[in-house]
C-alpha cells in the first residue's frame, strides 16, 4: 500500500475520530480505511489507535505521530503550491507600511520601480509611526525600522542603516569638532525623546570594541527625528541620526558626520508579515526586490560616502 495515502486516511481517521467518517470524507469503504491503518500500524509495529465499539482513541505513540504526520502533508502541500506559484504572476492590491521619511524617501521610488516590473499589482502604502496590527488592519507586510517583539510575525532582513552623529559645517565652525564621544558633553545635542534612554547616546570603542554611553543634553528634544535632521542643518546643535536619513545631507555638504572611529548602534530594516502558510507572488516578489534594491549597499549609504561625511 501507497504509505502516503495510508498517513492522509489515519489523519482524516484521528481527526473524525471514526473510521466511517473518515471513509466518507476520502470516498473509500470502510473495511479500506481500517486497512490502511493496520497496515501502518504493521509497518511501525505500535498500536496507534485503541477501538472498542463505542470509541476510537489515539494511543500516546499515536498522537506523536500524527503531529509528524500532519507536518509532513503541510510540507508536502507547500512545495507542490510552491511550484505552482512560479507560473503565477503577482496581481492585486498590496498594503504596505511604513514610517512617514522611509516609506517617502526610500520605499515611495522602490515601489515606482518594482511597478515597472509587476504592472499588475497596485500598492497602496500607508505612513505611519507606531505599532501596527498588520492582521487587523488588513496590511500585506510593514517595513520595520525597530527591534523586533511579535514572534508571530516572519520578518526577512532588507538591510541597515549607519547611524551618525553629524552638524551643520555652521555649528562646528563655532563650537568646534568632539574628538571622542565624551566630547559631547561640552556641545549643543538635540534629543530624540521617543527613543528610550532618551539623553543617552551608545557608541562602540574603537580598540576593544566595548560599548560605551554618554549622557547628552541641548536646548532641543522632539519626538520626530526629522524636525531634528532639519535643526541641525540649521545649526542649532548636534543629532545622532539614521543614514537613510541624513545620506544626502552628508553628500552635500549640509551636514557632517563627526566621531566616524566610534560606531553608535546601527538601525536594522525589515520586512515583516503575518505568518501564512502560503505568501502571495505579490508579497514575495516585492521583498525580494526591496532585498535586491537595499543590496549590497543601500542607496542612504552611497549618499554617505561623498566627500562631506
Amino acid at each position: 500500500m501507497d504509505k502516503l495515502t495510508s498517513m492522509i486516511v489515519f489523519t482524516k481517521v484521528a481527526k473524525a475520530g471514526s473510521f466511517a467518517a473518515a471513509a466518507k470524507e476520502l470516498n473509500l469503504s470502510r473495511a479500506m480505511a481500517t486497512k490502511h491503518v493496520m497496515q501502518l500500524e504493521n509497518t511501525l509495529g505500535i498500536r496507534l489507535l485503541n477501538r472498542t465499539t463505542r470509541n476510537l482513541n489515539l494511543t500516546e505513540v499515536g498522537i506523536a505521530y500524527l503531529e509528524r504526520c500532519l507536518q509532513i502533508l503541510d510540507d508536502i502541500e507547500e512545495t507542490e503550491l510552491s511550484v505552482t506559484r512560479l507560473q503565477t504572476e503577482p496581481r492585486g492590491t498590496l498594503k504596505v507600511n511604513a514610517t512617514p521619511f522611509f516609506g517617502t524617501y526610500h520605499i515611495a521610488p522602490a515601489i515606482a520601480a518594482y511597478n515597472e516590473a509587476y504592472p499588475d499589482v497596485n500598492v497602496e502604502l500607508v505612513l505611519q509611526t507606531g505599532h501596527v496590527d498588520l492582521i487587523e488592519e488588513g496590511f500585506d507586510l510593514a517595513i520595520n525600522l525597530n527591534e523586533l517583539h511579535d514572534s508571530s510575525l516572519i520578518a526577512r532582513k532588507l538591510g541597515s542603516s549607519q547611524r551618525v552623529v553629524c552638524g551643520s559645517p555652521d555649528y562646528f565652525k563655532r563650537r568646534g569638532f568632539p574628538a571622542t564621544p565624551n566630547d559631547l558633553k561640552k556641545h549643543n545635542c538635540l534629543v530624540n525623546n521617543t527613543l528610550a534612554p532618551r539623553d543617552q547616546w551608545q557608541f562602540s570603542e574603537p580598540v576593544t570594541g566595548n560599548t560605551s554611553v554618554v549622557k547628552v543634553t541641548g536646548t532641543l528634544e522632539a519626538n520626530n527625528a526629522d524636525a531634528l535632521r532639519l535643526a541641525a542643518i540649521s545649526g542649532l546643535g548636534l543629532a545622532l541620526l539614521p543614514t537613510y536619513m541624513t545620506g544626502q545631507d552628508l553628500q552635500k555638504g549640509r551636514l557632517q558626520a563627526i566621531l566616524k572611529n566610534y560606531d553608535p548602534v546601527q538601525v536594522e530594516i525589515h520586512a515583516v508579515y503575518p505568518h501564512r502558510k502560503h505568501l502571495s507572488a505579490k508579497v514575495r516578489t516585492f521583498v525580494d526586490f526591496l532585498h535586491e534594491r537595499f543590496h549590497p549597499t543601500p542607496p542612504w549609504e552611497k549618499w554617505a560616502s561623498g566627500p562631506h561625511d
